[in-house]
């Protein structure tokens, strides 16, 4: 960067802040700015992210272009604060961030969010304002629900417009459930006044994560920079030793979604909350209910928080439906989450297949866990989801089941021993996974117990949710013949984070923190060459559910590495299913279109993806009203059909025999047991039964079961790891 342009900067820089401070400035916050020790923690954050990650990327201009963006985005993503004209300024930092960040200079990231922040509170003082007017809801327009692909408004005046129209629409949301005027007045008012007190309560802190942030996540999606408070509450979730409703949350522009509901936890025993749901608001026992729309996604974490037995009241807003749906009500009481409902357990299931009955073992597999601590003292009866794993294979076999299904639907990982170690109790041994590192530097993991657990016909049952672990466990399964991968494609995770504490890597004259940086060290590959990063896991048998939701997983982020591949390591397979595969897919098709279960979760899908895709809502009140009434019919429909087929009995049906469980007393004992480099993201997946419908029974699970029963009865005793393998045919050749 030139003198000129760095005068540039200054000059906008000064008139932006004379701007602020000369607009209203009885209502303006104080102007944040970074604190000292942010200069050593940029430094060092800048070290690793050019110099250890597994993509290198310079830090130029290109870069800084990438920055800039991506921190619009994180400030105002929906484009509903900021004009064209603000645009405008900020580009004079198109090409100079990097130059900034090099000599830990902070003040662009400052200067920008002062401005954002001031914008806000204009905003709600226009809406504040607006809500004192009357509307009419006879006049016939909409509003665009989502504006990230859209132009900057040109003019205060058009920002007015887009805003007088989002009142519009949350005061008719309140009159659709019948609220009078004066209740929805007061609602809105506290609403708007919350919002802008909370942009006026973030402090430098946020700022500066926000920044390095929107420099990581211009490199690579999972690796990131995370300031104290938030390395905090990441070391607490990784520990699963909350005491809360078990769900992990994510934002999303202005709302707080379910990202993963925890096995065993209140969510996931209540069974309301769904994955993709939005919390539209909080309230604690009997008092009032709290708006937490626009909240900071911390704030709402620690408001959702709190000692095990207290009761907390929830707002939900369906992910299934629009951004204009109803809101549910749900109450939770919080608790610990239990380890027996996070550990590996069994079920045996009975299907009577051309009048035969097979007897199938069901491993339902959580996470991939592993006691390090237990395990490095010397106990000899450390806890891992391995040793579980056996110990149920070995129950399973004792009551003489002909197949095992292991179900790692919804696992998002865990650790990379457990997966090599969990594979070889299905093949004899070999090579389970490559990793390959920032140096090209390849490791192969390998199972090196020569003892076969399991020897029998072999299923593993995905979906969009099993991700870096499970997908290495699944792929390993898929690329030796051992067994037949059934469900849905896999969230695409082939990359290793590591966590890098920055406070150990400067030297500190006093207890000022630093934070912690996650690092993409490396990738996974599969033992054939191709990775499982962003393509995940297809699998033999795919479910019609496949595409529900649109673009889900790894290929959906932003900047995400690409698939690749590399020379296959050597293994010989065991069997070639191709020829029964396509026969056996082809009856499943049959069952699964003829099947009225089916065919809801389907048209749930279709529903979905129409909900995903409008972007305006009606401001007309009779037609919001009649689609309500519309959406309330199909609700009582779909009812009255699900409880009507739990009187029929099924000709071909699944009946389970028995219920076994292995498990330990709390979560606190498994707290060590999930590696720290293993964070995956879950997609959304918001295809769940409405509350009010008859319970659903796990129709993926079943015709899991009838898939490998079909494969059974084709295969008699093809399917089985003690059969001759293709000796000496390596998949390299």
């Amino acid at each position: 960067m030139n003198r000129s342009s760095r005068l540039l900067v200054c000059l906008v820089a000064a008139t932006l802040s004379a701007g602020l401070t000369a607009k209203n400035a009885e209502e303006t916050s104080v102007l944040l700015k970074p604190e000292a020790h942010f200069s050593d923690a940029t430094r060092n954050t800048t070290t690793f992210l050019s110099s250890r990650h597994y993509r290198p990327t310079k830090l130029d201009d290109q870069m800084s272009s990438m920055i800039l963006d991506r921190y619009l985005k994180s400030l105002d993503g929906g484009r509903i604060y900021l004009t064209a004209s603000d645009i405008k300024f900020f580009e004079a930092y198109r090409t100079t961030l990097d130059d900034a960040m090099r000599n830990s200079d902070l003040t662009p990231a400052y200067d920008l969010f002062n401005i954002y922040s001031q914008r806000v509170s204009e905003r709600m003082d226009f809406a504040l304002d607006t809500l004192e007017h009357q509307f009419d809801f006879k006049v016939d327009e909409d509003l665009e629900l989502d504006r990230r692909e859209l132009e900057w408004a040109d003019s205060e005046s058009e920002l007015n417009d887009i805003w007088r129209k989002r009142v519009k629409n949350d005061v008719l949301r309140l009159r659709l459930t019948d609220k009078d005027d004066d209740s929805i007045r007061d609602l809105l008012k506290k609403r708007y006044f919350d919002q802008q007190h909370r942009v006026a309560q973030l402090d430098s802190e946020d700022v500066f994560q926000l920044y390095l942030n929107s420099y990581a996540l211009s490199i690579e999606p999972h690796t990131s920079y995370l300031a104290p408070r938030a390395s905090d509450n990441f070391n607490i979730a990784m520990r699963l030793s909350l005491e809360g409703i078990g769900a992990v949350l994510q934002q999303d522009g202005e709302y707080t979604v379910i990202r993963t509901i925890v096995n065993g936890g209140p969510a996931d025993m209540d069974g309301t909350l769904k994955i993709g749901d939005r919390i539209i608001g909080v309230g604690q026992g009997a008092e009032e209910i709290v708006d937490v729309r626009g909240w900071r996604l911390d704030d709402v974490v620690a408001l959702i928080r709190g000692k095990a037995g207290t009761k907390i009241h929830l707002d939900v807003l369906p992910g299934k439906s629009g951004l204009d749906g109803e809101l549910v009500a749900i109450d939770l009481i919080r608790d610990k989450v239990k380890l027996e409902e996070s550990a590996a357990k069994s079920d045996v299931y009975e299907f009577k297949n051309n009048e035969v009955s097979y007897k199938v073992g069901v491993i339902d597999l959580p996470a991939f866990y592993h006691d390090f601590a237990a395990h490095e003292r010397g106990e000899s009866d450390y806890r891992s989801s391995t040793r579980d794993t056996k110990r149920l294979i070995q129950k399973l076999k004792s009551e003489g089941v002909d197949a095992i299904i292991v179900d790692v639907r919804g696992n998002g990982g865990g650790s990379l021993i457990e997966a090599t170690d969990m594979t070889g109790l299905f093949i004899e041994s070999g090579p389970v996974v490559q990793v390959k590192d920032s140096r090209g530097r390849i490791d192969i993991n390998a199972d090196r117990n020569k003892t076969i657990t399991w020897e029998g016909p072999l299923a593993v049952l995905v979906d969009r949710n099993s991700a870096s672990a499970s997908e290495i466990f699944a792929a390993a399964i898929q690329d030796y013949g051992r067994g037949v991968v059934i469900g849905e494609p896999t969230f695409g995770k082939g990359t290793v984070q590591h966590l890098i504490n920055l406070d150990q890597n400067q030297f500190r004259r006093s207890e000022v923190r630093f934070g912690q940086l996650k690092l993409t060290v490396a990738q996974f590959f599969r033992i054939n060459g191709g990775s499982t990063q962003n393509r995940g896991v297809i699998p033999d048998i795919e479910f019609p559910t496949a595409t529900a939701g649109g673009e889900y997983g790894e290929s959906s982020l932003d900047n995400a590495l690409p698939w690749s591949s590399i020379k296959p390591a050597r293994y010989e397979i065991y069997q070639d299913m191709t020829d029964v595969l396509i026969a056996v897919n082809d009856r499943s098709m049959r069952r699964v279109k003829n099947d009225p279960e089916f065919q809801f979760l389907l048209e749930d899908i279709r529903l979905f993806n129409e909900a995903q895709d409008k972007t305006t809502v009606s401001l007309l009140e009779s037609k919001r009203r009649e689609q309500l009434k519309e959406d309330e019919d199909r609700r009582q429909m779909r009812k009255d059909k699900l409880k009507a087929l739990t009187d029929q009995v099924e000709i071909d049906s699944v009946t389970k025999l028995t219920d076994t469980e292995e498990g330990t007393d709390t979560l606190a004992e498994i707290a060590a047991q999930l590696p720290e480099e293993n964070d995956v993201s879950d997609a959304d997946d918001a295809t769940e039964e409405e509350e009010d419908e008859a319970p659903r029974s796990d129709i993926m699970l079943e015709e899991s079961i009838r898939i490998i029963s079909d494969m059974i009865s084709m295969t008699s005793n093809r399917m089985t790891a003690s059969n001759v393998k293709f000796k000496g045919k390596s998949a390299s050749n």
